[in-house]
C-alpha cells in the first residue's frame, strides 16, 4: 500500500524548462514555477528541455513503476510540428513503424501507432513559446504506447522530418486540457489513478 498523504499534480511544462527541481545553473527548473510544492515531490515521465506539455508531479514514489514499468502499456498523445509537408507515404511509414536508434545504439523498430495530420489548434496555449511558421510545415497528432528516449523526435527524423515543436497532450485519460504553460493543477488521488488506469 502507498503511504497516506501522497499528493498528485499535473503541470503544463513550458518550453526551455528542465523537468527537475535541481540541475544546471542558469536553467529554468520546476522549482521556479510560482507554486508551493510539498516536500518529496518529483516528476514522472520527464519531458526534455525543448518539449512542452503534460508533466506529472507526485510525492508517491511508486507511480513510475506502476505507470511506465508495468506489463500493461499506457498511451501517450502528442501534438507535433515538423518541418516541411508530410507526404501520405511518410505518414504511413510512421503509422506502420519505423527504425530508430534505441538504448546502447541498438536499432529498434517502433510498433504500429496512431498518427494523423491535423490543423494547428487555434487556441494553442496563449502566451506559450511560438515558432515562426513562414516555412512549410505539418502538424501531427501522434499516439504511442511506449516511451523510448526521445522516441517522437527520432520517429519523425526517421522519415526525414525535423521536429520543431513537441507538446504532450495526455497520458491515458489524464489530459492537459486548457491548463496554460507554467500552471499547476492538483488532482485528487482516486481521480488520478482512475484517469491513468493504474491500480491504487
Amino acid at each position: 500500500m502507498h503511504k497516506p498523504g501522497n499528493r498528485y499534480f499535473i503541470i503544463n511544462k513550458p518550453y526551455n524548462m528542465l523537468s527537475q527541481f535541481i540541475g544546471s545553473d542558469g536553467m529554468e527548473r520546476l522549482g521556479d514555477l510560482d507554486f508551493d510544492f510539498p516536500e518529496g515531490i518529483h516528476a514522472i515521465g520527464r519531458l526534455d528541455k525543448q518539449s512542452e506539455g503534460l508533466l506529472i508531479l507526485t510525492t508517491n514514489k511508486k507511480i513510475t513503476k506502476l505507470l511506465f514499468s508495468s506489463k500493461v502499456p499506457h498511451k501517450r498523445t502528442y501534438l507535433v510540428m515538423v518541418k516541411n509537408v508530410v507526404s501520405p507515404e511518410r505518414l504511413q511509414e510512421l503509422i506502420s513503424g519505423v527504425t530508430i536508434s534505441g538504448k546502447g545504439g541498438i536499432d529498434y523498430t517502433t510498433p504500429a501507432c496512431e498518427v494523423s495530420i491535423v490543423q494547428k489548434p487555434t487556441d494553442l496555449f496563449k502566451g506559450s513559446f511560438e515558432l515562426i511558421e513562414n516555412w512549410p510545415h505539418t502538424w501531427l497528432m501522434i499516439t504511442i504506447y511506449e516511451g523510448k528516449y526521445h522516441q517522437i523526435r527520432k520517429m519523425v527524423s526517421a522519415v526525414h522530418h525535423r521536429c520543431q515543436r513537441l507538446i504532450r497532450l495526455s497520458i491515458e485519460d489524464l489530459q492537459l486540457a486548457d491548463l496554460q504553460p507554467g500552471c499547476v493543477k492538483e488532482i485528487e488521488e482516486n481521480d488520478f489513478f482512475a484517469r491513468l488506469k493504474i491500480e491504487n
